[in-house]
């Protein structure tokens, strides 16, 4: 049996992983070694933990690194934490690869420590650009310190193999996201009202908002620009969901919780789970914000999109995705101009839901192989 290790640290990141863990934790050759850190292990974000526990998957560590502090300092020090803990976990019980998601800055960490022990990494959604977020660095620094990459466009893998990674290692295998909605069965829209609190017949937006962290000391003028749009167009139901934990995001939160409690057609939701996720995108008017959810999640599902600011430029989408400016006017016109667009179907942009099944395979042929962990650089030519 071969150990793949399965790192998940947020509710959204695990919601992506879910089908793959399950996938691999019922795979004949490979053993699921699942570690759980980050906000899952925090009360404050939810302990999201207990519901990988109500999914019936196995945990096999759990490695708490979260610093209280949401600053720059805080962020470093969660970072520090990782590879610190991961360090210690990898060495004692140590995984033949190490699957990590994304672009979160302690997944940094948790790169660092696996390249420090020599097992390889199995990196998903390397080679997109996010030019708002730190994460575009974090991303890319990721991408160097993997040896096998999982993109979910052609475009991405053409750009994971122009920093100089061979091109029989990286893999255009789709996104997760996506094979997450067309295997998922979901709320039926008369439930997930009663579900949530939303106003019985009255349309109703997602608004999933997350810090520019590139941007210094800005979170609270972006959200309060946001804030004065929805009091603007109040014949919408605002279903808002949390912030991540990036620096600023707890302001963000703090500001649309008050204007939440202050407004009868607006909820604060900190964390609504995958199924319940989907279904609110599903039912949705448009969705508005700034998450990779209203890019990939909410085309697939045919709900239009609005993309406030620069956190998600760079990143590829459809033609039911409105780019705007974080402005009030903008995007007030972007809402005029996203009712005006016919319900987009399901696309194949992030490819056709076979991505866990796809991923699986790949990692199976590639440790039934020798590994060289020292890696030339390609050449693109």
């Amino acid at each position: 049996m071969k150990r793949v290790a399965i790192v998940t640290s947020t509710r959204a990141e695990y919601g992506l992983l879910s089908k793959l863990i399950k996938r691999v934790d019922a795979d004949d050759v490979l053993d699921l070694d699942l570690i759980v850190t980050g906000t899952h292990l925090s009360p404050k974000h939810g302990y999201t933990i207990d519901d990988i526990r109500n999914d019936g998957v196995k945990i096999s560590h759990e490695i708490p690194i979260l610093d209280d502090d949401n600053t720059s300092y805080g962020i470093s020090v969660t970072m520090s934490n990782a590879m610190k803990g991961f360090a210690k976990s990898f060495n004692d019980d140590r995984p033949d690869m190490a699957v990590i998601l994304g672009d979160r800055t302690e997944m940094l960490g948790v790169a660092a420590a696996a390249l420090n022990e020599k097992i390889p990494i199995a990196h998903i959604h390397g080679g997109e650009i996010t030019e708002g977020a730190v994460d575009d660095c974090i991303r890319h620094a990721i991408t160097k310190m993997s040896y096998i990459h999982f993109t979910s466009t052609e475009i991405y893998r053409q750009r994971v193999i122009q920093m100089g990674e061979e091109p029989d290692r990286v893999f255009n295998v789709g996104a997760l996201g996506v094979e997450n909605i067309l295997n998922q069965e979901l709320m039926s829209e008369d439930e997930f009202r009663a579900n949530t609190g939303i106003l019985g017949g009255m349309n109703y937006v997602v608004v999933t908002f997350h810090p520019e962290t590139l941007v210094d000391d800005t979170a609270s003028a972006q959200v309060d620009e946001l804030c004065s749009v929805m009091n603007a167009r109040s014949d919408f139901f605002y279903l808002i969901t949390g912030a991540n934990s990036d620096v600023g995001g707890d302001i963000i939160n703090d500001h649309l919780r008050m204007f939440a409690n202050e407004h009868s057609n607006a909820i604060f939701v900190r964390n609504l789970g995958m199924k319940r996720y989907l279904s609110a995108v599903k039912y949705a008017s448009f969705v508005m914000g700034n998450s990779s959810s209203g890019i990939i999640e909410a085309p697939t599902l045919g709900t239009p999109t609005i993309n406030i600011g620069f956190r998600q430029k760079g990143r590829i989408h459809g033609q039911s995705v409105i780019d705007c400016d974080l402005k009030k006017d903008d995007i007030l016109s972007a809402i005029n101009a996203v009712l005006k667009l016919d319900v987009f179907g399901i696309h194949e942009l992030y490819g056709n839901g076979k991505t866990s099944e796809k991923i699986v395979k790949i990692i199976k042929d590639t440790l039934n192989k020798s590994i060289e962990i020292k890696k030339a650089f390609y050449d693109y030519p």
